[in-house]
């Protein structure tokens, strides 16, 4: 997403273009779980490779484009349906489609915590959307000591509408975990980890516009401008996140027996 470079910048309609075409394609992607209406492929690297590109995409019905869109914003809500989530706060707003904000999730003990620190922006095109984020660095908010900070190479959503209130949902994602990571992991992650996570998705879908009659529901900032009260960020205050600055720990050596119970349940 940062185009190889140092300068921080704002997705244009062409970073836009790409991501969809990523979404749409299956042009070299190789296909790791398909049940129960969820897919999930991943794409390029070996295996053994941490830094894997992962996509997903899962069928949602009597769910319309818009709800989707509005779940996936409403951080509010977020607290409601992503158990994994620890923090998750705006900074500050660049433009009016484009913030600066922070996210910390809980990993599956016995592995380190992670966190970022990402700049996110959004396009509402008719009846689909589409939402993307990469790292940046904020002078306010330096790696902590408490999380591994993880790096943002290119995550993001798709969200098609399909007609009479369903919509189709893709999650793409390229993440640097700054760790040695176990095998193990790396193949939870497209067999659980992430399956999971679009049904937690499409199900918080379903129940968000009872939950947003009780909770401001005319408050919608990504949706009007002019009700966003961030302060401002300059992008001369950002700079690229690149991953070889941040400490790398190894946890290969972890094992999947030792993951917590809740893990599995989950």
């Amino acid at each position: 997403m940062s185009r190889g470079g140092e300068m921080v910048y704002i997705p244009d309609d062409s970073d836009f273009s790409s991501f969809r075409d990523q979404c749409e394609s299956l042009e070299g992607w190789h296909c790791r779980y398909n049940k129960a209406g969820v897919t999930v492929w991943s794409q390029g690297q070996e295996e053994s490779c941490t830094v894997q590109k992962i996509k997903t995409r899962i069928s949602c019905k009597d769910v319309p484009a818009e709800t989707l869109y509005d779940v996936l914003h409403d951080t509010r809500y977020r607290k409601k349906w992503d158990s994994n989530m620890i923090e998750t706060y705006d900074i500050g707003r660049l433009t009016v489609n484009a913030d600066v904000g922070y996210y910390s999730w809980k990993c599956p003990s016995p592995l380190k915590n992670r966190d970022f620190v990402t700049l996110r922006s959004w396009l509402p095109l008719g009846n689909d959307y589409m939402i993307i984020n990469y790292s940046v660095k904020h002078p306010k908010y330096p790696p902590r000591k408490d999380f591994v900070r993880a790096v943002s190479l290119q995550t993001g959503y798709l969200i098609k509408a399909n007609g009479d209130g369903a919509c189709t949902l893709y999650y793409l994602t390229q993440v640097d975990p700054r760790g040695s990571l176990p095998k193990w992991v790396v193949n939870r992650v497209s067999q659980f980890v992430a399956p999971k996570a679009m049904k937690k998705i499409y199900k918080a879908g379903l129940k968000y516009p009872e939950w947003k009659r009780r909770h401001d529901p005319e408050y919608k900032p990504w949706v009007y401008p002019e009700q966003n009260t961030l302060p401002s960020v300059s992008l001369a205050e950002l700079s690229v996140q690149h991953a070889d600055s941040l400490e790398n720990i190894d946890e290969t050596g972890l094992s999947e027996e030792h993951l917590s119970t809740s893990d599995h349940e989950a």
